[in-house]
């Protein structure tokens, strides 16, 4: 029985046109950021397991991928190494190793795979990248807003349209919670369940919240809270409409009325409504400002947020494209003293998914290898055949060489099945010339010219 080739589940091999994506969604990515006076940062793919373990909540802890011990060590069945779970926890620990090195505010892009232990699903890997922006070291909530333009930069230049930054604050939560009657020991239970009720509806959380041993009145009296946010219609194809930002804004003022009404005079909860109120007004009446949505029933389970929380939704797409938020107590846990900080992660390969099924790349990235091939005439003008290929090489293009003397057609063939749009053919008749035969693969017509000429006439014909 024969090895099998598939590779391990949620994993993903990435053949060349997968590879051109994803580099082009990077390029893009790493283009916006940099615009935005982040600088790059790369970590390691493995931590030590007590750096991630008890940083993710429940939930993550469960997910992330361990490492046994090795050698002697083995047959403990312990872990001491894992891998790594997302890009915020070993930023926290680099910014706690290198704070003497480091800007005042320490503004960083990372790009890496990262690796979670959860079941496969569609557009959902257990190796997967993810894009990373953080601002650390100010508690202004304009970095809140900046984090926010940025995001929605990269989405608008891969040519998303659709989309929404839903955005909420922890303390506008605990406010809410408290007022609601939900147990102190409770809220972090309470909220996980509540991070699913757009998946599993308001049955589906009550019979968690009765699971998790929250009081069925105060858990009633959270829902109905949010049954009647329900009515002021903050649905999602609302704040996703491009023609409605008039609307949005309305709806965003409303929401932030309720929220006021609700919480009353809860000391967390008005400091949540206030700084959520910051970020609009930051975020500007135009451009990112019309993107954003306040959404109280937002919570992202993942423990270490303490401010604002923000996710991205795409129309008529489950689940999300990155989401992040405020962590301002993460780095104290290496560093044993609070840095203010904020980030956002982009899920890469969800926007590959989304973009590759829409149609959205670019024509000409998923097609050509290579601008021109160059063939081989015989055994003899092998030498030749690889001269010229070099000389346009260094003039700028793309160049393939075939790499054995064989039938013309076969070559053209080869070409074809490529994708790639011109041969040059070099005879004996053209190497006595000086010149150069290019055939157009998609129109089979050749012209002649002088071998100096040739890459100012591929060049012209790319255009």
């Amino acid at each position: 029985m024969g090895t099998k080739t598939q590779p391990a589940r949620g994993m993903r091999d990435f053949l060349p046109a997968d590879v051109r994506r994803r580099d082009y969604v990077i390029g893009v990515i790493k283009e916006v950021y940099e615009r935005y006076g982040f600088e790059p940062l790369e970590t390691p793919a493995v931590e030590n397991i007590e750096t991630l373990m008890g940083k993710y909540g429940e939930e993550g802890n469960q997910l992330i991928f361990k490492i046994l011990k090795r050698g002697e060590h083995e047959k403990t069945g312990e872990a001491d190494l894992a891998l790594r779970y997302d890009l915020t926890v070993p930023l926290a620990r680099v910014v706690a190793q290198y704070q003497n090195e480091l800007p005042k505010f320490f503004k960083r892009y990372q790009i890496q795979p990262v690796w979670r232990a959860d079941r496969p699903a569609r557009g959902r890997f257990r190796e997967f990248y993810q894009c990373d922006v953080d601002i650390l070291g100010s508690r202004s909530m304009l970095v809140e807003a900046e984090i926010c333009a940025a995001a929605s930069d990269v989405l608008t230049q891969l040519g998303f349209r659709d989309f929404a930054i839903r955005i909420n604050h922890r303390y506008a939560l605990t406010g809410v919670l408290q007022t609601a009657g939900i147990a102190a020991e409770k809220h972090d239970a309470a909220l996980i369940s509540l991070d699913k009720l757009d998946k599993i509806g308001r049955d589906g959380v009550e019979k968690e919240f009765s699971e998790r041993g929250i009081e069925a009145v105060a858990g009633g009296r959270l829902l109905d809270f949010f049954a009647e946010l329900s009515s002021l219609d903050h649905a999602a194809e609302i704040a996703m409409a491009e023609e409605a930002p008039q609307k949005r804004r309305a709806l965003n003022a409303a929401v932030l009325g309720r929220l006021v009404e609700f919480v009353g005079d809860n000391e967390l909860g008005a400091k949540g409504v206030d700084e959520l109120r910051s970020i609009i007004e930051f975020a500007g009446p135009e451009g990112i400002g019309a993107k954003i949505q306040i959404d109280p029933s937002l919570a992202r389970g993942l423990s270490y947020y303490t401010g604002a929380i923000m996710e991205i939704n795409v129309k008529d797409l489950p689940g999300s494209l990155g989401g992040g938020g405020r962590y301002d107590n993460l780095v104290g846990m290496f560093l044993g003293q609070d840095v203010p900080a904020c980030g956002f992660s982009l899920g890469l390969e969800r926007i590959i998914v989304v973009m590759a099924e829409r149609e959205m790349f670019p024509a000409e990235l998923v097609g050509s290898p290579a601008d021109l091939m160059v063939s081989i005439w015989n055994e003899a003008s092998v030498a030749d055949s690889i001269s010229i290929a070099q000389e346009l090489r260094n003039k700028g293009l793309r160049v393939d060489l075939y790499p054995e003397a064989d039938k013309l057609g076969k070559q053209f063939k080869y070409a074809s099945a490529r994708g790639i749009p011109f041969v040059a053919v070099i005879g004996d008749e053209e190497r006595l010339r000086g010149e150069v035969a290019i055939k157009d693969m998609k129109t089979g017509e050749q012209r002649t010219v002088k071998r100096e000429s040739v890459a100012d006439a591929v060049r012209a014909a790319l255009k």
